[in-house]
């Protein structure tokens, strides 16, 4: 790393910005694991667009890619849909 005050500063961001992108990944993985651990339909349909919210967020932060945020999505739907 280069001793300037810029390259400095841009690490000290770099750093901020993965932290904070790891907490929403997480947040949305763990989000994910409950919407498809429910059993309820009506519950799980309730909380799909919090959920399809959160992974759009992170498709728009490139945190993920735009076509893993729509596999995802199209999978959860998929589960949903297959609830009695």
């Amino acid at each position: 790393m280069a001793n300037h005050k810029a390259t400095k500063k841009d690490v000290r961001q770099s750093e901020k910005r993965r932290d904070r992108n790891r907490y929403y990944g997480k947040t949305t993985r763990n989000a994910i694991r409950k919407l498809l651990a429910l059993t309820d339909k009506s519950e799980a349909s309730t909380e799909l667009p919090n959920v399809v919210s959160m992974i759009d967020k992170l498709a728009k932060r490139n945190v993920i890619h735009k076509n893993k945020a729509a596999n995802l999505k199209s999978g959860i739907a998929v589960h949903i849909s297959k609830l009695a």
